[in-house]
């Protein structure tokens, strides 16, 4: 079953993870991912980073363990603005080779003084280009709830979406966000704009407030008053600021699926452990709402 199709059947629920550094083996993430198989997710993403097919080796390899050891459909995360065609293509072909044949196409991260190659200056060019040449592939790509940081409104930024629907993206994964309302309101901006593929919604959790302000920073996300709260109460207690921080993404998360909320994806920041911890409490919520929609699906 690809993965669009799975979005009819239930409330998916997928995970992302980032390979081991370069002077890691590939097999020491290995325990990591044997414990997320346990959550059962129905895919896992990898991450690759901006600067191209010189940082790939660590992707594909983790992509290979995922898909053909654990048996887990992988995603491979494929950042365009540091990479030829040519590049992409032969990165395509690896993936190819692996069986793996869903990507996450991005744009990706400007790196401060790196000119990018200019085959793909948006994610746009990137999910046609994919679309046109490997047809074969299925073609996530990325959404923002609070609006890209680069768009000059939302407007914009939907018209920008709407472009990469339109190239070939077959389901959207959102950006982290800490308020449902602005995701909710955000769907319903994708609703009127015609955009009608799944999207899931991307839940970090955030158990230390440091790690907090540097996402924050990075990605222009807000963090809402209940947050914030949280943070000024906790950020001395270690233990303290865990536990908040996983009841605020389970409470972000069982909120989102009672709404009917296409899929999930878990940012697990190779943190097995919290990911575990909020699958277990979140496990029966997605239970009740996949067999709701089987019901809905023989009705």
């Amino acid at each position: 079953m690809s993965l669009t199709a799975l979005f009819k059947q239930k409330t998916v629920f997928s995970l992302e993870v980032f390979p081991p550094k370069k002077d890691s083996p590939t097999d020491a993430i290995l325990p990591t991912l044997k414990r997320l198989q346990s959550l059962q997710p129905d895919f896992i993403s990898v991450t690759l980073g901006a600067g191209g097919t010189n940082h790939c080796d660590g992707t594909v390899a983790v992509a290979d363990l995922i898909q053909n050891q654990l048996n887990i459909p992988a995603v491979s995360h494929v950042p365009g603005l540091y990479q030829s065609k040519d590049q992409v293509l032969a990165l395509l072909d690896r993936l190819d080779q692996i069986h793996v044949k869903n990507i996450l196409a991005l744009r990706g991260d400007r790196i401060p003084g790196k000119e990018p190659v200019g085959d793909f200056n948006h994610a746009n060019e990137l999910v046609k280009f994919v679309h046109e040449q490997r047809p074969d592939f299925s073609i996530a790509s990325a959404c923002y709830p609070n609006c890209h940081t680069e768009a000059a409104d939302f407007v914009d930024d939907i018209s920008h979406l709407k472009e990469k629907v339109a190239a070939g993206a077959d389901h959207l994964i959102s950006q982290l966000f800490f308020d449902n309302q602005a995701f909710y309101d955000f769907k319903e901006k994708t609703e009127i704009a015609g955009i009608n593929v799944p999207i899931e919604a991307g839940i970090m959790p955030c158990t230390n407030k440091n790690q907090i302000e540097r996402i924050t920073q990075i990605s222009g996300v807000p963090i809402p008053k209940k947050f914030a709260a949280i943070m000024d109460r906790y950020q001395d207690s270690k233990e303290a600021m865990l536990d908040a921080g996983i009841a605020f993404a389970v409470d972000q998360i069982i909120d989102l699926v009672s709404q009917g909320v296409d899929g999930i994806h878990l940012y697990t920041m190779n943190k097995s452990k919290i990911a575990k911890r909020i699958w277990e409490e979140t496990e029966s919520v997605f239970a009740a709402s996949n067999l709701a929609k089987q019901k809905a699906n023989q009705n």
